[in-house]
């Protein structure tokens, strides 16, 4: 069933709202892409959908389940995992002790959270080549990578991506966008911002336009492709 936004107001007080009744469908194992110039509300939107601003209106559910009332600290048990936006590796601690970070609610099984640093571990085999380095010494695009994985740790079905690339140079992005579209292949539901318009847009499934917190345009990739120009210059 996807994730599901409906008619969504939200902002960071009640007195001006961000988002002004916004509604998205992200469908099972597809990738959707939420476009917009600055201001438009795209990373409000992921905030609100993951728990970190509470909806005024509006609902959000995720396999048909009702979760705008729940925390971020829920959403994990809930199937849906968020990568913020920026770096947010833990450079102190080693590769491997970040990892574990992202399957903190296994923390009490340790036979499953080998599972899982086995199964990351094979998707990402340079990490696991890394897992005894400090995370502040890995490159900008390994760190993004281990951002990715750590994602993975719990066997989410449901990945929120924002600005993926953000910061990093082109030959890093096509490696952040390397993994991301393994996670399409491998069938996970992404609901994606990045400021990389072309790049989101050549693996997106759908995309949304949004415009001063309001859906401004939406389609599949191939309808959206040839619209794009015009989306663009408005936004100028």
């Amino acid at each position: 069933m996807g994730l599901e936004v409906k008619n969504i107001v939200a902002g960071y007080t009640r007195e001006v709202p961000i988002l002004n009744g916004v509604n998205l469908t992200a469908q099972d194992g597809r990738v959707t892409v939420i476009l917009g110039p600055n201001g438009a509300g795209k990373s409000t939107l992921l905030k609100t959908i993951y728990g970190y601003l509470t909806p005024q209106e509006g609902e959000v559910l995720h396999d048909g389940k009702r979760i705008q009332d729940l925390k971020p600290n829920q959403m994990l048990g809930e199937g849906i995992a968020y990568l913020l936006q920026g770096h947010s590796v833990f450079p102190r601690m080693t590769v491997e002790e970040n990892l574990e970070l992202g399957g903190w609610i296994m923390r009490g099984d340790q036979k499953r959270m080998q599972t899982a640093l086995d199964f990351v571990y094979a998707r990402f085999p340079r990490l696991r080549e890394k897992r005894s380095f400090l995370a502040g010494i890995l490159s900008g695009g390994e760190q993004r990578m281990l951002e990715i994985a750590r994602l993975t740790m719990t066997g989410p079905r449901t990945i929120l991506l924002d600005e993926p690339s953000v910061g990093l140079m082109p030959s890093l992005v096509d490696e952040v966008y390397e993994e991301i579209s393994k996670l399409k292949d491998e069938r996970y539901t992404i609901l994606m911002v990045d400021q990389n318009v072309r790049k989101s847009m050549s693996i997106a499934d759908y995309v949304y336009a949004l415009a001063l917190g309001e859906n401004r345009y939406e389609g599949p990739r191939e309808e959206m492709e040839k619209k794009l120009d015009d989306i663009v210059r408005e936004w100028i």
